[in-house]
């Protein structure tokens, strides 16, 4: 069951304080490590996740061995959005991207409080536009934008949700869930270091200078931050 110290998720603080106490009692703090696949596509789910440090993928697979990011959820979401839509099966992979720890409940638990309780089904259901949309902007961007453009953005996006300058990133991952070449994003990497925008060494990548890192990026991650704040 979930300790008294404080919900570092933004999603579930948001909640009204008698929804919010409820949902703790039911949960419990796990640590998620990088590269644990939490869900496969097509398996049932069975628990929710409200991550704190910790930021995963929903990953779609796109032809033979190949695969695409979707979307990328940290502290301002959840894992398990499929259950507000009435299905009981995850239809992506739900890959760890960053290490760190986060809030768990089970999938029955949360079933039956979002079916009893309408202000936190209410918050969730804003939730869910909010990541349909981030789904609908990531397959505009894979279509219509460059790599290194999609590449600064993704790096945004990681730091964010790591809360660090510092955070792990190979690029063979980068590449993966860009769904580009790793020779591809070697060649933007080794750009953005001539730049001083980025430092790499041995999976570890620093963020030396966010706000050139967004003006590089495309204007989705904009899109995305103002949509955001419309549901708030």
């Amino acid at each position: 069951m979930m300790s008294p110290m404080p919900i570092q998720n933004r999603l579930l603080e948001e909640l009204p304080s008698r929804t919010f106490k409820s949902l703790c009692t039911e949960s419990e703090l796990v640590e998620l490590t990088t590269g644990d696949v939490v869900c496969e596509p097509g398996e049932r789910i069975r628990d929710v996740y409200f991550p704190t440090e910790s930021f995963l993928s929903l990953v779609a697979k796109v032809a033979g061995d190949a695969c695409l990011e979707v979307a990328l959820v940290g502290d301002e979401g959840m894992i398990g959005v499929p259950l507000l839509l009435g299905a009981d099966t995850q239809p992506l992979r739900v890959l760890v991207q960053g290490s760190g720890k986060a809030w768990r409940m089970k999938a029955e638990i949360f079933k039956r409080m979002t079916d009893n309780n309408r202000p936190l089904r209410r918050a969730l259901n804003k939730y869910v536009v909010s990541r349909l949309a981030q789904i609908e902007q990531n397959a505009i961007c894979a279509k219509v934008h460059q790599v290194e453009a999609r590449l600064a953005r993704r790096l945004v996006m990681m730091q964010d949700r790591s809360h660090s300058d510092q955070f792990h990133a190979t690029q063979e991952s980068l590449a993966s869930m860009l769904g580009v070449r790793r020779s591809s994003v070697t060649c933007v990497a080794v750009r953005f270091q001539r730049k001083n925008l980025i430092q790499y060494n041995r999976g570890t990548l620093t963020v030396l200078d966010r706000k050139g890192l967004e003006k590089i990026s495309c204007e989705c991650y904009v899109a995305a931050r103002a949509f955001r704040r419309l549901l708030q």
